[in-house]
């Protein structure tokens, strides 16, 4: 597990970077007061941050002739750059993690105490970097800076408030926790290398063949209520855009979610007309919380076309299912699952843990009446220690009996290994397919 060529510049030293911040922020306050004091306007925007890159080079010059007025070498210029780009990072993106955040290559950050930093790759292969901070408790001000200003409400990062799960600008999605560890802040970022994925985009990557492709781009169009399923990282929020790429943009779109991740509203070319609800949690008082479960409630009032649930982890699927049995067809939404079978079994362990504390059978038709399809994805591990997401199964929800949910599986593993239509299955709504576009016969060649 070692780093690859060009992580050396990221041994800046973090103490000298953090007593440089110290001056910068000295006299970054200094320039206010005086903008202030001489009744100019505030800088904002493009402005603000040139004035800012001025005031690091202004720093990082200041350190480099202290140097030689005491008799040192001058700065190298690969240093001088690592401080000015640290720098600028504190004080413009997430801080010290911001070089990880910009790797195109990185795809996940985990970082156990500030001493010990690991990442994963997109290929797979995973790597131990140099710390990113002098101690933990300058990563928890990096942290709790991101949570004031980063989505639609502050979030508070402190002894009283020890766990923070929210979306970066780059759109990845950042959890930490603190003081429950022995080895420190523990910090875990997933970064979404694709804003903007479509289906031929997860074709092109293997995740699926066309005609599969096809089949859930119609599924989509035939306003047909889906739930992706999938384990940690398998894909599920990548596959979801994708899917969503699908929807006409004359649509208008509601998001649901615990953080904003998504970022729907942000593709305006597919769609324009896209409302981004978030949950907000309770102040210090314990009052103004407005749950995943009042959103989707609430999200029904926004006249939307479609309602799109980012996660679903919680007693906020109830709701969800009421709401697609209630005309509001096509929606789309994610679930933790090990299998395609297993996510009937997670919907019902969320609903007991509900309000209205559905029994498994009332449950199982609340699933029948409000589900079409069950998407299944999973990450898999190459021969080469590489990494590809497939997605291996797509069930048809046929109902409910006495012995439970019904499904039909018309996408999955064949005799050779391959992921492949069934062709010997019927689709119950097969006729609304092909209004949507899809040709069945293209993908007639599956097996039995």
């Amino acid at each position: 597990m070692n780093a690859r060529p060009g992580f050396e510049t990221r041994g800046v030293d973090q103490l000298l970077v953090r007593r440089l911040q110290s001056d910068l922020g000295e006299r970054r306050q200094r320039a206010i007061e005086e903008r202030r004091r001489t009744g100019r306007p505030a800088l904002r925007g493009d402005d603000e941050i040139q004035h800012g890159k001025q005031l690091v080079q202004a720093v990082v010059t200041q350190y480099d002739g202290g140097l030689v007025e005491a008799g040192h070498q001058p700065l190298a210029w690969e240093v001088r750059q690592d401080l000015v780009d640290a720098l600028e990072a504190r004080l413009f993106g997430a801080g010290s993690l911001q070089q990880l955040l910009e790797d195109p290559e990185i795809e996940n950050i985990d970082v156990n105490g500030f001493r010990h930093v690991f990442v994963e790759y997109a290929d797979g292969s995973t790597a131990k970097l140099p710390p990113v901070t002098s101690s933990d408790e300058d990563l928890n001000e990096t942290i709790q800076t991101l949570a004031a200003h980063e989505g639609l409400s502050a979030r508070a990062f402190d002894v009283a408030n020890p766990r923070v799960n929210l979306r970066l600008p780059d759109g990845s999605r950042l959890y930490a926790v603190m003081a429950v560890s022995g080895i420190g802040t523990l910090v875990s970022i997933r970064k979404h290398r694709y804003a903007k994925m479509r289906l031929k985009d997860q074709v092109a990557l293997g995740s699926m063949d066309q005609d599969l492709a096809d089949f859930l781009g119609a599924m989509v169009r035939a306003r047909k209520n889906v739930m992706i399923a999938g384990a940690v990282s398998a894909g599920k929020t990548s596959l979801l855009r994708a899917m969503a790429a699908e929807i006409d943009p004359a649509e208008r779109l509601i998001t649901v979610e615990r953080s904003l991740e998504l970022g729907l509203h942000e593709d305006i070319d597919r769609h324009p007309n896209c409302a981004p609800l978030e949950e907000r949690l309770p102040n210090a008082e314990g009052v103004g919380a407005v749950t995943m479960a009042d959103l989707v409630r609430d999200s029904l009032r926004l006249n939307p076309s479609r309602v799109i649930v980012g996660e679903v982890l919680g007693d906020e699927v109830v709701t969800m299912l009421n709401a697609m049995m209630q005309g509001n067809d096509g929606s789309l939404s994610t679930i933790h699952a090990n299998s395609s079978v297993d996510v009937v079994h997670k919907i019902t362990t969320y609903a007991l843990q509900a309000p209205e504390k559905l029994p498994v059978e009332a449950t199982t038709r609340l699933v029948a009446g409000a589900l079409d399809f069950i998407v299944f994805i999973r990450r898999l591990r190459t021969a080469t220690g590489g990494q590809r997401r497939v997605v291996e199964s797509v069930r048809e929800v046929a109902g409910a009996d006495e012995y439970g949910l019904k499904t039909n599986e018309i996408w999955g593993y064949d005799a050779d290994g391959r992921v492949a239509r069934r062709a010997a299955v019927q689709i119950m709504c097969e006729d609304d397919l092909v209004d949507a576009g899809w040709n069945p016969g293209a993908a007639a060649g599956g097996w039995a």
